[in-house]
């Protein structure tokens, strides 16, 4: 057996439009979320799912994160088109700020069509995006690839699989998937056509990662509505369950758990209702009774509600960290009041939940998380799980995805386990040749990462975000020079220092800073006194250096010169 790994390489990418079947991906491998995948044939390019991951600690001021499309952008002539697999921010998010620089149509099945639709209707290029349904378990031929979608079971409606067929071999891209016996939304997973592509012959499978350290199976949504249902009875006061919104079948858990206890069900976060509207646009969502607004559920009694709240992973405008913070505008949560956490804790968004939790207790509301109660189960494949699937497909390449390093390797060492003969690890930027001939590593491609700040898309390796970590670690400083005709100042240097000083320091540090510009500027001869950017340059040395000996940090330093 044969392991290719492709951490940590730095080469140039040797890949052209020459014939072959090659996998690159932008996203997706060595983290989780933001998944963005190619294929390549003889020169022409398929698109599989475009997503985007969240913003953390590291990335101040950012929420969302974007793969850059650079790469297939410079390529467009070449893209026979994008398809989705499911109807997750992580496997389509970006479409709604990057579509204008693929622009291609877009293949999906009618639920995550409807909710893509739903998402487009907030951009000003929604028109423009040509989106081609496809039906559940149906096909669709793009220039060399031959596609056909594999209905799969998730924690949202209509998860699927793609069998890529091309003149060198069939892979198969997993998506995100498990295999739950009793899903509550939606059909179980076509194992039988699994079985069929497994025994036609499976080239490559290029599969998720996310749970490879789970033992045994994922586990069932029937048992966390039965959960739930126990658990809601057992509460006195208010009960707000938070799940991640995609999450059609426990939206339909936790309605049917709420009604069983004689409660109504609230929809509290946009993001709910916009998984509503497409849910039952698409059938898949039919609750006991209709779902109560976040206005009205205000005006319910504390023993006959159900609130459903955005907000499971943390995030700082969700609905449930605006109601521990006592700033919803709609909803208050008193002592007495239980919060369930029917989700898991994606790596990274630990801190910022346990800020929420906290805020919470301190509030005086019993917390119930999956630690405490089987609340929660996964929507990716266990260990037992992604067994079955090697066993059905029997593939002749292994590539992990969707997971950090540690997932990938692992599972890297249980295809191995189950007897594929080549696996291959890759990182974003890998092209990996599939075939003709032995699977390899050819070489590498950029694979940057761009951020939503404010409205506008911004590298996030650029100078915006180098200034912004500067200002926050060594504060900042604008010095405000004005020179006369002869070029000397005509007055003390105003300066303005932000997250440095207060109080009396401030203005010693202050008198400090205008002390060491004057001199400097001073020290300059009559033709470079003339030239502003020598003056800058001097001013903003002067302004570093005497906050540097008094603070200890040199502080992102801007100069504005005006010259009388």
């Amino acid at each position: 057996m044969n392991t290719i790994n492709g951490h940590g390489a730095e080469a140039p990418a040797r890949a052209r439009a020459e014939e072959g079947l090659w996998f690159l991906p932008l996203g997706g491998t060595g983290e989780i979320g933001m998944n963005f995948y190619l294929y390549g044939v003889d020169g022409r390019w398929l698109i599989v799912d475009f997503g985007i991951a969240f913003g953390d600690d590291s990335t101040p001021g950012i929420d969302v994160i974007l793969p850059d499309p650079g790469f297939v952008e410079a390529r467009s002539e070449a893209i026979e088109g994008l398809v989705l697999t499911h109807a997750h921010e992580d496997h389509l998010g970006a479409l709604a700020y990057l579509w204008p620089r693929l622009g291609c149509p877009v293949y999906a099945t009618p639920f995550t069509a409807a909710f893509l639709r739903l998402k487009l209707r907030d951009t000003d290029f929604g028109d423009r995006v040509e989106i081609r349904e496809v039906p559940l378990g149906g096909s669709v031929e793009l220039g060399p690839f031959a596609l056909e979608f594999v209905s799969m079971t998730h924690s949202v409606p209509e998860p699927n699989a793609l069998a890529i067929r091309t003149r060198y071999g069939t892979v198969v891209h997993s998506g995100d998937w498990k295999l739950d016996p009793d899903p509550m939304i939606g059909e179980t997973a076509d194992v039988e056509r699994l079985r069929a592509l497994g025994d036609a012959g499976v080239l490559a499978l290029v599969c998720d990662s996310t749970n490879v350290f789970e033992p045994g199976t994922s586990g069932s949504e029937a048992d966390v509505r039965d959960t739930l249902v126990r658990l809601i009875g057992e509460q006195e006061n208010r009960v707000a369950v938070t799940c991640f919104a995609s999450n059609v079948a426990r939206l339909q858990s936790i309605a049917e758990a709420a009604h069983a206890n004689g409660r109504h069900c609230a929809l509290v976060g946009r993001s709910l209702w916009r998984i509503h509207e497409a849910a039952r646009q698409t059938g898949y969502l039919n609750p006991p009774e209709p779902f109560v607004s976040e206005h009205d559920a205000g005006f319910l009694p504390r023993d006959k509600v159900v609130m459903v709240c955005t907000g499971s992973q943390g995030e700082p405008r969700a609905a449930l960290t605006k109601i521990a913070r006592d700033d919803h505008p709609h909803i208050v949560l008193e002592e007495g009041d239980t919060v369930i956490y029917s989700a898991r804790e994606i790596p990274g968004n630990e801190k910022a939940i346990g800020r929420v939790h906290n805020a919470l207790v301190g509030l005086g509301i019993k917390l119930i998380t999956p630690r405490d109660a089987p609340v929660h189960v996964s929507g990716h494949p266990a260990r037992d799980e992604l067994i079955e699937m090697y066993q059905l497909l029997r593939p002749r390449i292994a590539v992990p995805m969707h997971g950090e390093r540690r997932h990938l390797e692992a599972h890297a060492d249980l295809a191995e386990q189950c007897q594929v003969p080549d696996t291959i690890v890759p990182e974003d930027g890998t092209m990996i040749r599939l075939a003709p001939g032995e699977p390899d590593i050819v070489g590498y491609v950029p694979a940057g990462r761009l951020a939503l700040d404010g409205k506008r898309v911004i590298d996030l390796q650029g100078d915006t975000m180098r200034e912004r970590h500067r200002m926050i670690w060594n504060g900042a400083a604008v010095a405000t020079l004005i020179l006369d005709g002869r070029g000397r100042l005509a007055g003390d240097p105003q300066i303005a220092l932000m997250g440095l000083e207060e109080g009396e320091t401030l203005d010693e540090a202050r008198s400090l800073v205008i002390e060491r510009v004057r001199k400097e500027v001073g020290r300059l001869s009559a033709d470079r006194l003339v030239d502003d950017d020598a003056v800058r340059e001097a001013a903003r040395v002067a302004v570093r250096r005497a906050m540097k000996d008094f603070h200890g940090k040199r502080p992102a330093t801007e100069v504005h010169l005006v010259r009388l």
